[in-house]
C-alpha cells in the first residue's frame, strides 16, 4: 500500500511499537535501555479503563526488571490465593500461591488497569521511549530494504509517518497487523463472550484473603470476582455464545444482574453492592493468528492470540511476550545472520504460554476436571505443579513439567474409567462452543 501523503510529518526510528498496554509498555523500555530509538504509538490517552485486573505471581519478577515494583505495590490489592466455587461441591477450594512449587512468589496483585497501565507507559517514557498518546496507527508498508513505514493519525488531526527498522504490534484486541494480513481466526476450540462491570460494597473475605480472586462456576460458564483498592470489585461473566443469544431486549446491565441471581454464592456477596460503572460486553473472546512474526515485525500479547481469562493469564503473557520480544528484536538488529534462529526461539516461546494454559481452559468446565480442581491431591507433587501453572510459573527452567504430565495422565485415566460422564461432557462442550452469530454481542464489542 502507498503511504506517502503531502503534509505528513516524516521521522525515523529503530523500533516502532503500536500499542501502549502491558506488552507494548514492556518491550519498549527494554529496547530503549539497549540504546535503540523506540517510538510507541497509543491510540488512547492514559489513564483509560480496561478489564483484566487480576495479575499473577509470575508478574512480580517482571515488575522488578522494569523498575516499577514499588509503584505497582502502591496501587495493588494483595492477592494471595485463587478461590474456586462450584455449585456441585459443598466447599470452595482455595489455592494458596505460597504452596506452589516455587515458594518465592507467594502473592500477586489485583489492580485497576487504568492505574496499572498508566504506571507502565509512564515508565516507558521515563526510560527514553518516545511516547505518543492519542495517536492511532492507520497503515503500514513493509519496504524492499527490510524497513517499514507506518502512518498514524493524532487525535488533533495531524498525520505522522515513521520509517522503522522493526515494527512491534502490541495493539491488543485491535490486532492491527493480524487484521491487515488477514491471519486472525476465531479459536475453533474455544468460543466465549464476557459481560462485566465494577461494583462497590461487595462482600469480601477477611484479613489477608480480602484480595483473593474468586471464580464461580454456573450453568452457562463462570464469573470472576476481583477485589481491588478503594472498595472497587470487578465482576464479570464469561459465557457461551448460545447463552448470549438469550439476552434478547434486556440491557447488558440487566442481563448481567439476572445471571448473577442464578449463582447464589456470588449473589450473596453482591446482595448490598451497587454498580459504579457501565456494564460492557466483549464478544468473539478467543482467537489466534496464523503467525506471530516476520523478518522485521512481531505480534505480542493479545495482538497475536487471546485465550479465556479464567486463570488471569493475560497480563503476564503480554508482559512476558514483551521481554522475549525485546530479546528477539535485539538479536535481529545486531546480528542479522542470527535473526532466523532468534525468531524461531521467539515463536516457540510465544506459543508455549497459550498452549499450556489452554489445555486447562478447554477442560475447566468439564465435570471430571472440576472434581480435580475441587479436591486436588499432591501425589507426585501434582497439586504444587497445578498451583505453579495458576501462578504463571511456566517459563524458563521451572521443574513442574513431569508433575503436570502426571496430572494430565490422571485426568485422561479418570475419563477412561467414567466413559459415559466423559462422553456427555465432550458432547456438551461441542454444543457450548458452536458458533452463534449474535448482533447483541458484536454490537457491544
Amino acid at each position: 500500500m502507498e503511504l506517502q501523503q503531502e503534509g505528513a510529518e516524516r521521522r525515523q526510528c529503530d523500533v516502532l511499537v503500536i500499542g501502549g498496554g502491558p506488552a507494548g509498555s514492556t518491550v519498549a523500555p527494554l529496547l530503549a535501555e539497549k540504546g535503540y530509538r523506540v517510538v510507541l504509538l497509543e491510540k488512547a490517552r492514559h489513564p483509560r479503563f480496561h478489564i483484566g485486573e487480576s495479575l499473577l505471581p509470575a508478574n512480580l519478577p517482571l515488575f522488578e526488571r522494569l523498575g516499577v515494583a514499588d509503584e505497582v505495590r502502591a496501587i495493588g490489592m494483595e492477592k494471595w490465593a485463587a478461590e474456586f466455587v462450584s455449585p456441585h461441591h459443598e466447599m470452595p477450594q482455595v489455592f494458596q500461591f505460597g504452596e506452589a512449587w516455587d515458594k518465592s512468589m507467594p502473592h500477586a496483585y489485583q489492580v485497576k488497569r487504568a492505574e496499572f497501565d498508566d504506571v507502565l507507559i509512564r515508565n516507558a517514557a521515563a526510560k527514553g521511549v518516545e511516547v505518543h498518546e492519542g495517536c492511532r496507527a492507520k497503515a503500514v508498508d513493509f519496504q524492499a530494504d527490510d524497513s517499514a513505514r507506518v502512518r498514524a493519525v493524532h487525535d488533533d488531526g495531524r498525520e505522522s509517518e515513521w520509517q522503522a527498522r522493526f515494527v512491534v504490534d502490541a495493539s491488543g484486541r485491535d490486532t492491527f497487523l493480524a487484521n491487515r494480513f488477514q491471519i486472525k481466526h476465531r479459536n475453533p476450540r474455544h468460543n466465549s463472550s464476557a459481560v462485566y462491570g465494577h461494583f462497590a460494597n461487595a462482600v469480601r473475605h477477611q484479613g489477608r484473603a480480602e484480595g483473593n480472586i474468586t471464580i464461580f462456576w454456573f450453568e452457562h460458564g463462570w464469573f470472576w470476582f476481583i477485589p481491588m483498592m478503594n472498595d472497587t470489585t470487578s465482576v464479570g461473566m464469561v459465557t457461551w455464545p448460545y447463552h448470549m443469544k438469550t439476552k434478547g431486549p434486556r440491557s447488558l446491565q440487566q442481563f448481567l444482574l439476572d445471571n448473577i441471581a442464578t449463582c447464589p454464592a456470588l449473589a450473596a456477596r453482591l446482595a448490598d453492592a451497587q454498580l459504579i460503572t457501565e456494564v460492557e460486553a466483549t464478544g468473539n473472546f478467543s482467537y489466534v493468528s496464523e503467525r506471530n512474526h516476520g523478518p522485521n515485525y512481531l505480534l505480542l500479547g493479545d495482538a497475536y492470540a487471546f485465550i479465556d481469562p479464567v486463570f488471569s493469564s493475560g497480563v503476564m503473557l503480554a508482559m512476558n511476550s514483551g521481554v522475549i520480544g525485546a530479546e528477539a528484536i535485539d538479536a535481529c538488529l545486531t546480528d542479522p545472520a542470527a535473526a532466523p534462529a532468534a525468531l524461531r526461539r521467539f515463536d516457540a516461546q510465544m506459543k508455549h504460554g497459550p498452549r499450556e494454559f489452554s489445555w486447562f481452559i478447554y477442560r475447566v468446565t468439564n465435570p471430571i476436571m472440576r472434581d480435580f480442581f475441587m479436591g486436588p491431591k499432591n501425589i507426585f507433587r501434582v497439586k504444587e505443579a497445578l498451583l505453579s501453572v495458576l501462578a504463571g510459573d511456566i517459563f524458563g527452567r521451572t521443574p513442574i513439567w513431569r508433575s503436570v504430565t502426571i496430572f494430565k495422565a490422571l485426568y485422561y485415566l479418570a475419563n477412561i474409567v467414567q466413559p459415559r460422564r466423559a462422553f456427555m461432557a465432550w458432547k456438551r462442550r461441542r454444543f457450548n462452543i458452536r458458533r452463534v452469530d449474535d448482533p447483541a454481542v458484536s454490537g457491544a464489542s
